[in-house]
């Protein structure tokens, strides 16, 4: 079996933040990890081992020689993709049509999700339990009608025009609307014994139905929904667990370094939340780590001024077809190694000693690499890097495989990139 297959299976496995963590968590325990509770006490934690929190997640591997003020090393990524959530009220309909309303979550292309079979998936809170139900609906629900032709003559030549409110919403029968049909459809979706009224609230989306494929004349290509940013996290995941496992990790103090994945959500409405990297969870995590080692707010000061993290979220490729759009003199092919991002204007957060860092990752992972740098007149979008390097005073470098149609249902890169993304992300965590 390729290495990318595995990615194709964590992607499909998780069509939802919520789900990602759950298929994170799952590859960990099979690992040795051991869950933690945030709200419970560490007096003996493990060596290995990660937290919860949403669709967040924080994995740990520490050596057993590791002193309270050792480094850490740490690879971010997010697990969130731009789509459409449920509305709170999402009983809708137009012209004898039934529909879901539904708004928009992130940056995404919007028209890429025109006539396409959709899914629902996410999390339900549920009153009298504690945690939320996980709900997977992975047949053909919902779906976007685009405009027929005859009905907008220009669109080929003129340009699709989409308005978000009145053009987005999925159709998902026939009828008179009647409030309460949404929840009565959960309710058949959920375990037996939850009732219409037991349902207080949910963090709902659509997700493409079509499954990841390789592609290309020698399926050297890889097709799928979410790659931006589920395949930085499986690659985060898979790095984290060679390199723990791997000979030498609990030999010699010259090396004391604890290794982190964390996996933020909302990257891409801008992670300022409880569950993103511009909130408190990680800074949290790094701290109950040293005062779990007997060390005290000196040592974590000492550990966080020798750290240094990898935000690793996927990049720009050169587009074939729309070359003019890149900086010329730094191209960045499919499957060219992972891609160091660069941005003079802290868009990014790398910097000269921090892209040596990853380099030096990647010669000793024996996998190429390349750098990308926007046009001067066309803004380049951003990353948990710079949120990361400034709340926790981190020096960081950002990192990602290069991809075409970014922030599609649908995105496509190359079948080599991700395991040499895992590979070098596995060499930055051990040092």
């Amino acid at each position: 079996m390729h290495p990318v297959d595995d990615l194709l299976a964590f992607v499909s496995a998780a069509p939802s933040p919520y789900h990602a963590v759950e298929e994170a968590s799952r590859r960990l325990v099979a690992a040795g990890f051991t869950e933690l509770d945030l709200a419970g006490p560490w007096d003996d934690p493990t060596d290995r081992g990660f937290v919860v929190r949403g669709g967040a997640l924080v994995a740990w591997a520490v050596p057993a020689y590791a002193p309270a003020w050792a480094p850490f090393r740490i690879v971010g990524a997010h697990t969130d993709s731009p789509n459409l959530r449920v509305k709170p009220r999402p009983d809708t309909g137009a012209a004898g049509w039934r529909q879901v309303a539904v708004e928009v979550y992130g940056g995404a292309l919007w028209n890429s999700w025109l006539d396409r079979d959709l899914g629902l998936s996410g999390r339900v809170a549920v009153s009298g339990r504690p945690d939320p139900l996980l709900v997977r609906v992975d047949r053909p629900l919902l779906r976007i009608p685009q405009l027929a032709i005859h009905l907008d003559r220009d669109v080929n030549g003129g340009g699709l025009k989409l308005n978000p409110q009145q053009h987005l919403t999925p159709v998902w029968g026939v009828g008179p609307v009647r409030e309460g049909d949404f929840v009565d459809f959960l309710v058949d979706e959920l375990p037996d014994g939850v009732d219409a009224a037991d349902i207080t609230g949910w963090d709902l989306m659509v997700h493409d139905l079509t499954r990841p494929a390789r592609l290309g004349l020698h399926e050297e290509l890889v097709a799928s929904a979410r790659l931006d940013n589920l395949c930085s996290c499986w690659a985060g995941i898979e790095a984290l667990v060679q390199a723990s496992s791997a000979d030498g990790f609990d030999e010699g103090a010259d090396r004391a370094a604890v290794q982190v994945v964390c996996l933020f959500d909302h990257e891409e409405v801008g992670s300022t939340s409880s569950t993103g990297a511009d909130g408190a969870l990680l800074a949290q995590v790094l701290e109950r780590s040293v005062l779990s080692r007997s060390g005290d707010r000196d040592d974590l000061i000492r550990a966080l001024a020798g750290s240094l993290c990898a935000s690793a979220d996927m990049a720009h490729a050169t587009h074939p077809n729309y070359a003019e759009r890149h900086e010329p003199g730094h191209h960045v092919a499919i499957d060219g190694g992972p891609v160091i991002k660069v941005n003079a204007n802290q868009r990014y957060a790398t910097d000269g000693v921090t892209a040596a860092a990853m380099v030096d990752a990647c010669e000793r992972a024996d996998v190429p690499h390349q750098v990308f740098v926007g046009r001067n007149d066309v803004p380049c979008g951003s990353t948990i890097g710079p949120l990361t390097a400034a709340r926790l005073g981190i020096a960081t470098v950002d990192v990602g495989v290069a991809q075409l149609s970014m922030h599609s249902a649908r995105e496509l890169c190359g079948a080599e990139d991700p395991p040499r993304l895992a590979a070098a992300l596995a060499s930055f965590l051990a040092p």
